[in-house]
């Protein structure tokens, strides 16, 4: 007899949302933490002085916010309050004045001068359709999309690479920003569907723009958490499953971890050749993070900075695409990509009267244990004369430590693996139905899965709804 209709082995926001889904469509369902505390890459923590809480992985979450689960629960009842700083992006230059992304459109285009017309071109055309537009890309491909024209659109722009579409732009100022939203996919920017991680964050900044969940990262886990218990989901902590023997009887098991791991937990219950493929998955650059507890706000050249909630901090898009090409390489360098969140900026409840935090990381090559703490600050320091000086005290972790801190960040690797073309195509193989093995009772719902990386629950979702379909025939298709 099954204790449990379903089981989730993961508690992050992917397994989170996947348990919410099952116990919404009645079934009974357990999340197994290896943990002490569910949330694996959004959790926050005191990592350097009393009254200074630091989000130890994500920070700031516009998916979540344009996530089509997320929206249809109600977290706000569970706790989670949201803040929209002025601007959602800033990206200083080495003259004195930085590129700003706000909420706006037309506010953005106004300061780009002679780029305005281009950047409205590509941008505001699909920020009327945003909402079409993400509840396609947030999910699997699907045969016969239902907003076809808009996906097309985006289509166009996105399989190019960031730095064929940045062509369409003259200023540095513009191909900055432009740069610094794409390398966010962790690939060299001249590699064919880089331009489509620009594309989808400038895009968020204009529909929701890049808000924060007010007391840290974990507000979003505990509410999604308190949601499901009151559905009738348990979860349990310090519960390590390290092969199916651990996973309590059960109709479906429900994975929210990569294939590395779905291998060595239950590779012995799938056939040898979908092992095989699973065993080729390819894992993407790590990153190394510091987390400063500040005497003061960052003391930025460009005044606008301030009232950013993120900064990409890299100079040209040159000097990001330079750096980019190097991690992928297998080499770091002394001018690091590096995206910087100061949340206790509009947070005050993340710092002490009168004191800040400050949440910076940088991509190095997988595996890499460099330490990147001394040119992660030098290039604050470009940008922000004399931030050392409010330096109080740091915390850095380098690609073993996270991987440590959370068995899902193989190699560094925060975003569940590779973001290249291919691999997002065939993620984690090629399949009809992504989140489903050969083993009827057993599913991957990580974000290894579509649509990939980022705090949004999407691939819970899909993962449940396959499981729904297959195991209990509870959705159509």
């Amino acid at each position: 007899m099954a204790e449990f209709d379903a089981v989730v082995v993961g508690g992050g926001p992917n397994g989170l949302a996947a348990a919410i889904v099952l116990a919404r469509a009645g079934l009974s369902v357990v999340v197994l933490e290896a943990n002490e505390t569910i949330g694996g890459g959004a959790r926050t923590e005191a990592l350097t002085l009393p009254g200074f809480r630091h989000d130890i992985c994500s920070a700031i979450h516009p998916m979540a916010m344009l996530s089509p689960l997320f929206r249809s629960l109600p977290l706000a009842e569970h706790g989670l309050k949201w803040i929209e700083p002025p601007f959602a992006l800033a990206h200083p230059l080495d003259d004195g004045t930085a590129a700003i992304l706000e909420r706006s459109v037309e506010a953005t285009a106004a300061r780009l001068g002679a780029d305005a017309a281009a950047y409205q071109g590509l941008l505001e055309p699909l920020t009327r359709r945003s909402a079409a537009l993400f509840s396609e890309i947030l999910g699997p491909i699907h045969l016969l999309p239902r907003h076809p024209f808009v996906l097309a659109r985006f289509g166009v722009s996105a399989i190019r690479s960031a730095l064929a579409v940045a062509e369409r732009f003259r200023s540095d100022s513009v191909r900055a920003l432009w740069g610094g939203c794409a390398a966010h996919s962790f690939v060299p920017l001249d590699r064919a569907g880089t331009a489509s991680f620009g594309l989808a964050l400038a895009l968020a900044g204009h529909a929701v723009g890049w808000p924060i969940p007010q007391g840290g990262s974990d507000a979003i886990v505990r509410a999604l958490a308190g949601y499901l218990r009151s559905l009738g989901g348990e979860i349990r902590t310090n519960y390590r499953v390290t092969a199916m023997g651990d996973v309590p009887p059960s109709r479906a098991v429900l994975f929210d971890v990569t294939p590395r791991q779905l291998v060595q937990i239950a590779g012995d219950q799938l056939p040898p050749r979908y092992v095989r493929r699973l065993s080729r998955f390819r894992y993407g650059p790590g990153v190394f993070k510091i987390d400063w507890a500040l005497d003061g706000p960052i003391p930025w050249r460009a005044p606008d900075c301030a009232r950013a909630g993120t900064v990409h901090v890299g100079g040209t898009i040159e000097e990001i695409a330079r750096h980019e090409s190097e991690v992928w390489r297998g080499r770091t360098t002394d001018r690091p990509f590096t995206l910087v969140a100061q949340q206790s900026a509009f947070d005050p409840s993340r710092a002490p009267v009168g004191k800040h935090t400050g949440w910076a990381y940088c991509h190095v090559p997988h595996g890499s244990t460099a330490d990147m703490t001394d040119a992660i600050e030098r290039q604050v320091e470009r940008f922000a004369p004399g931030f050392r000086d409010r330096i109080l005290q740091r915390h850095t972790m380098n690609t073993a430590q996270f991987e440590a801190y959370d068995a899902n960040v193989i190699g560094g690797d925060i975003g569940g693996g590779a973001n290249t073309l291919l691999q997002f195509l065939a993620r984690p193989v090629l399949a009809i139905d992504p989140y489903a093995t050969p083993n009827r009772r057993i599913f991957l719902c990580s974000s290894s899965t579509p649509p990939g990386g980022g705090v949004h629950g999407m691939c819970g979702y899909w993962g449940a709804r396959s499981a729904l379909r297959r195991v209990f025939g509870m959705v159509k298709s």
